[in-house]
């Protein structure tokens, strides 16, 4: 039913659609959202994972996973962050994806909603060391589409990696076109 009603105001009301699915056997993957440049981009997202009905999450630092909204993080795909001393948040995230079944961690490799010229490398050290392949998401304002790409398995080759990764998002437009990410040719 909740499913239903996400369509109906995804498709219907909004105008969206979603092109590219996650194949349920990919239990483990870093998702990269591209472009984020508002806040819109949260429900877009929130959509998205009730139509394609796969799990999917993010993480937080646990701080924000203790009353009274803990549970509600939780439920809505949150996994607590546990920054241990000395351990920097690629190893604690790795860590994350050792310890659970199923985790495709959502990251926006920007790192902010404002203009980036280039992404955070940090998403391409959570895949690698975690071993899961990247599967980049497209929120495209300017077509009204979703699109999520085929998954992407890292070659080692950071600079050639980036660039293939990056090509998925020429031509994409965020909600604030002016802080959309323009890929390099």
């Amino acid at each position: 039913m909740k499913k239903k009603v996400y369509q109906f105001i995804f498709f219907k009301l909004m105008g969206w659609k979603i092109s590219g699915t996650i194949a349920p056997e990919i239990k483990k993957c870093v998702m990269i959202i591209v472009p984020h440049t508002s806040w819109h981009d949260f429900y877009l997202g929130l959509f998205t994972r009730g139509i394609v009905g796969l799990e999917m999450n993010w993480v937080g630092k646990k701080e924000l996973f203790q009353f009274p909204f803990g549970a509600y993080f939780r439920w809505m795909g949150g996994e607590p962050l546990d920054r241990k001393k000395n351990e920097n948040k690629v190893d604690a995230i790795a860590e994350v994806f050792q310890n659970k079944e199923v985790f495709r961690l959502a990251i926006a490799p920007e790192g902010t909603r404002k203009k980036v010229e280039e992404w955070k490398t940090g998403f391409y050290y959570i895949a690698q060391k975690a071993n899961v392949p990247i599967i980049p998401v497209a929120f495209d304002f300017g077509k009204k589409e979703v699109k999520i790409f085929e998954p992407f398995f890292l070659t080692g080759n950071k600079e050639e990696d980036f660039n293939n990764l990056e090509k998925n998002f020429i031509g994409v437009v965020g909600r604030v076109p002016d802080f959309s990410f323009v890929p390099k040719k």
